[in-house]
């Protein structure tokens, strides 16, 4: 490994070493930078990698809330606001029991180069809170939302840090946060969230965006090796808007989607799956997929015992995992190739260990890595900021056409990097190189800052 490379990688370690996600982020990054750091003598002397694994500004900070009975709760709340190079800080917030400064440092290092790909003026920053929202009252997560705004409000704006949503947080986390958002500060600032209701200020096409993003990358990167969608059995993790909406888009396509899952387990069904049915469950139930077999009992339900989930044990040409990160391990990766994958499409943030990861390239399988592959929902809030800032609305097909280009573009500037540095094939390495050049050149134009 280039010494440089291996020194950053060591420094870094030494000061998370208790933040396994977030090394687990830089080094998969950093690994494949490699022909890249060998060509310019000059990032060393001006510390290129050190400044892009540092983030600028780690906030963190208490959320006190009280529940229906009166009981007074206490949760932590973050905002990793990592890199401004080339906008303001942009990342969702995620609300789930897991949530710690190691997930919000890899889930904000990701969204550097996942931003610089879509080739729109956005930074990247994350946030989140380990409250969980599941078995709350509407009244519930009104006054997490709050209170958690509270404090947040001073750190954001639209020209600052315009957070959206992510792994619980949706249309409802994001109106009470905006709400809160506005009482405060006594004014309209639309741009200052994303991932808002249409009637406030949302961008139409929002909800579908990341899904319908992975589908056409997917797309893109089949047909550059001959393949399509069409015809193709397809396994989705997850249920929630990435899943639900790549299912809608590849459904489209022609391809055949026989399996999606929830934390529990996964519904598997040979005829295809009623996506109305998963919608109704997810979007307005917000019941278990499990509950699919109310209506399709010629389904089978696959529950979830360990590590693994069930899901990966099904035989299918194309895996997209949507569902959360390190969700497709080694041994899964080997379940899949053994089974026939063809292709893995990552519609979560590192969903697949480095391991699989490196599996799958190993034997042949195309890789759509997150950071290129679900940009789509990112690309789309940043249409929304820019709504908000004309006061004007796209309609659906135009957001969604934009949002076409923008992926295909993304997909060619990972094809481009990867065969410029004799990768081709690898969309991994592609799509690091191509948005770490951006963001270099970035660097290097502001000086030391």
């Amino acid at each position: 490994m280039n010494k440089y490379l291996a020194k950053v990688l060591e420094e870094t370690s030494n000061k998370n070493s208790n933040e396994q996600e977030y090394l687990q982020a830089v080094k998969e990054v950093l690994t494949s930078l490699e022909p890249v750091i060998d060509a310019h003598d000059d990032y060393e002397k001006n510390a290129f990698l050190e400044r892009m694994v540092e983030p600028e500004r780690i906030i963190s900070f208490r959320v006190p809330w009280v529940d229906d009975n009166g009981q007074v709760h206490v949760n932590r709340g973050f905002r990793v606001q990592f890199n401004s190079l080339i906008g303001p800080y942009k990342g969702g917030l995620r609300f789930h029991p897991s949530v710690n400064q190691s997930i919000m440092k890899f889930l904000g290092f990701e969204q550097i180069f996942k931003n610089a790909l879509t080739g729109l003026p956005i930074g990247g920053g994350k946030g989140g809170s380990d409250f969980d929202p599941k078995g709350k009252s509407e009244n519930e997560i009104m006054r997490f939302c709050q209170s958690f705004m509270t404090e947040l409000y001073r750190h954001i704006g639209q020209d600052v840090d315009v957070p959206a949503g992510d792994i619980g947080v949706g249309g409802r986390e994001i109106g009470y946060l905006f709400g809160q958002y506005k009482r405060i500060k006594n004014t309209f600032e639309g741009g200052v969230l994303t991932g808002k209701d249409i009637v406030y200020g949302g961008s139409l096409a929002r909800k579908e965006a990341t899904g319908y993003g992975l589908i056409f990358f997917m797309r893109e990167m089949l047909q550059a090796h001959k393949q399509c969608l069409c015809g193709k059995t397809v396994t989705i993790s997850g249920s929630g808007n990435v899943a639900i909406y790549a299912c809608e888009k590849a459904q489209e396509y022609g391809a055949k989607v026989v399996a999606m899952s929830d934390s529990n387990g996964c519904i598997y069904d040979k005829n295809g799956i009623d996506l109305a049915l998963i919608k109704q469950i997810k979007e307005e139930e917000r019941g278990r997929i499990k509950e699919y077999l109310r209506e399709h009992k010629d389904a089978e339900y696959l529950e979830k015992t360990g590590e693994d989930s069930p899901i990966w044990t099904i035989k299918t040409d194309i895996a997209l995992p949507c569902a959360t990160q390190n969700e497709v391990t080694l041994n899964s990766a080997k379940q899949l190739v053994e089974n026939g994958v063809t292709a893995i499409g990552e519609g979560a943030n590192m969903p697949c260990t480095i391991e699989a990861t490196e599996y799958f390239l190993k034997n042949n399988v195309l890789v759509a890595p997150a950071k290129a592959a679900n940009a789509g929902g990112v690309a789309t809030s940043a249409i929304e900021m820019s709504q908000n800032s004309m006061r004007f609305s796209y309609t659906f097909e135009e957001v969604e056409s934009r949002l076409e280009q923008i992926m295909i573009n993304i997909f060619e500037s990972c094809r481009s990097a990867a065969d410029k540095y004799g990768l081709s094939g690898n969309y991994v390495a592609g799509a690091n190189i191509a948005a770490f050049q951006k963001l270099a050149k970035a660097m290097r134009a502001q000086g030391i800052v």
